[in-house]
């Protein structure tokens, strides 16, 4: 076999000749040259260390102050943002106050609209059709424990004209006594020593107070 052959590398001159120098110097020169390349380390340690800290600090204090910046930036934007917000939200509550206001005093309106017309139809009703009030009375009995005979019925005295000129026979059932204090379609009767009121005012009123709070309810308008 053929020997292997391997380039040789010389040492530098320079640590050739620092070899020499340390090879005939005394036990004294070897331990300052020691201490003083010691010294030497440690001082480009230091310089190497303070450099490298300082540029990570440098890194380090300049991503926080980005952030502390952005951090800043997004207050002082919601500051002004919240600033320039609060008239809109003012007018904002305002027109849904005068939004409430308008609809609250448009029910209300409807509401006696309903009523006037009903009073109305109900006059207009009697008008044609007086015995109706006989029949409201029929009904107010049917309540009553009391006997049907001996009945008194209290009338305005143009509703029972026109009774008595229209149906004199249904006008002979009871007894019809005119009373000037009742209003046109009101009803009282004596029955029994029983009073009750068989005219349309109380009947309406209760049907306007199922409409009112139907139409009027403040939970009934916050639902809507």
């Amino acid at each position: 076999m053929k020997p292997v052959l391997r380039p040789h590398r010389f040492p530098p001159l320079a640590q050739l000749s620092a070899a020499r120098e340390l090879a005939g110097s005394s036990p004294a020169q070897l331990q300052q040259v020691l201490a003083q390349g010691f010294q030497e380390g440690l001082a480009k340690g230091y310089e190497e260390g303070h450099a490298s800290g300082l540029a990570a600090g440098r890194e380090a204090a300049q991503a926080i102050g980005r952030e502390e910046g952005r951090e800043q930036g997004r207050r002082e934007a919601q500051e002004r943002f919240a600033t320039l917000a609060r008239p809109v939200d003012a007018l904002l509550a305002e027109l849904r106050q005068l939004q409430h206001d308008y609809q609250s005093a448009l029910r209300k309106e409807v509401v006696d609209l309903v009523e006037k017309v009903a009073r109305q139809v109900i006059r207009a009703e009697l008008t044609l059709q007086p015995t109706q009030l006989l029949a409201l009375v029929d009904e107010t009995l049917a309540s009553m424990p009391v006997r049907r005979e001996g009945v008194e019925v209290f009338l305005n005295p143009e509703d029972l004209r026109r009774i008595q000129d229209l149906a004199p026979e249904r006008a002979q059932t009871w007894t019809l006594v005119p009373d000037a204090k009742l209003e046109s379609g009101e009803c009282r009767l004596l029955a029994g020593g029983h009073e009750a009121d068989a005219g349309c005012r109380q009947r309406l009123e209760a049907c306007m107070d199922q409409v009112k709070a139907q139409m009027l309810d403040p939970a009934a308008e916050s639902a809507q």
